[in-house]
């Protein structure tokens, strides 16, 4: 590990192989989208924090999840047939297309919400 790699850098390079090129393309997606925020590590998983928790991934075995919150879920849920959704989550299997236009929409959506609302996380 390097001593200026970011905490989520390093924990993309410990996640299963096969998801690194995913995970890689959602971390600059998000990085994108809020430059300035706090990355961290929380729970065991990647965050973006600006005053609040703004979103956050988790890499597991053979897919990822996105947590963009609940309300971000449902404003693109019409857009996110063929992916399992849960509570505050889309799950997004490695042989699946990273659906990146969404993924920045709903990360869009949710720092909008954070800044104009100070909406809370989930």
């Amino acid at each position: 590990m390097s001593a200026t790699a970011s905490p989520i850098a390093e924990y993309i390079d410990q996640a299963p192989a096969k998801g690194q090129p995913h995970l890689r393309s959602i971390y600059a997606i998000l990085k994108s989208v809020c430059p300035e925020a706090l990355e961290a590590i929380k729970w065991r998983y990647p965050v973006f924090e600006e005053n609040r928790i703004l979103y956050s991934f988790a890499a597991f075995k053979d897919h990822l999840n996105f947590y963009p919150t609940q309300p971000a879920l449902n404003l693109y849920r019409n857009e996110l047939s063929g992916f399992k959704l849960g509570k505050g989550s889309l799950s997004i299997r490695y042989d699946q297309s990273l659906p990146e236009a969404l993924i920045r929409k709903m990360a869009e959506y949710r720092l909008r919400d954070v800044r104009e609302n100070d909406a809370r996380w989930m």
